[in-house]
């Protein structure tokens, strides 16, 4: 379990292409710095499992083929930025929101409109998630937790999120430079799932 709130700014050093999955190494200091074996670290919204720790500042983790498709990840190469946040322990503060690591559906972004203390960014939203998706809830953009701040239809019937992202968040998460096209991760809020279950459950 995550909080959405991304730590640092990683990066991919390497790459391996294996039969039916990869094999990512992520630089980190800081989520490396305590990490081990078996251990759970968010890349871009994907919760994976530490397979082997390197030189202090790197991990290895292996991606499989179903990962790779239904998320962003499948796009990232040597040198690409990423998002890690470390999984929450039980008494750290939750200063985003319930994140599970479990991408429910891949958007991009579409457009950008800079303003003088914020910027708003508008995402594609995918018919598979709408249903989930409320103006000034919670959604999961690349593991970072953040609030949706209008919904709406463009001229073909699409739909599409926005949301604003202040300085902090530009500068210290892949968002900041994400240009129109760029595909991202989504999670949606897993309260708004399981409501949606009961209440199929009860009819």
């Amino acid at each position: 379990m995550f909080t959405g709130i991304v730590e640092e700014l990683g990066e991919i050093v390497a790459k391996e292409d294996l039969a039916d999955a990869a094999r990512f190494t992520v630089r980190g200091a800081l989520v490396t710095s305590d990490a081990g074996h078996g251990d759970s670290i968010a890349v871009n919204g994907v919760c994976l499992t530490v397979v082997e720790v390197l030189g202090g500042d790197s991990f290895t983790a292996d991606v499989m083929a179903e990962t790779l498709d239904r998320s962003s990840l499948g796009a990232l190469e040597v040198g690409s930025r990423v998002n890690l946040e470390r999984a929450a322990a039980l008494n750290s503060r939750l200063g985003g929101h319930l994140v599970q690591g479990h991408v429910d559906a891949t958007g991009s972004v579409i457009s950008r409109s800079p303003s003088e203390n914020w910027e708003v960014v508008r995402i594609s939203l995918p018919d598979s998630i709408a249903r989930y998706v409320v103006e000034k809830g919670s959604i999961t953009v690349d593991g970072v937790s953040l609030t949706v701040s209008a919904l709406g239809r463009d001229g073909d019937g699409g739909e599409f999120f926005e949301i604003s992202l202040i300085p902090t968040t530009l500068e210290m998460t892949t968002l900041g430079g994400a240009a129109p096209g760029t595909p991202v991760n989504l999670e949606v809020d897993v309260i708004a799932k399981y409501v949606e279950r009961l209440q199929a459950a009860g009819r």
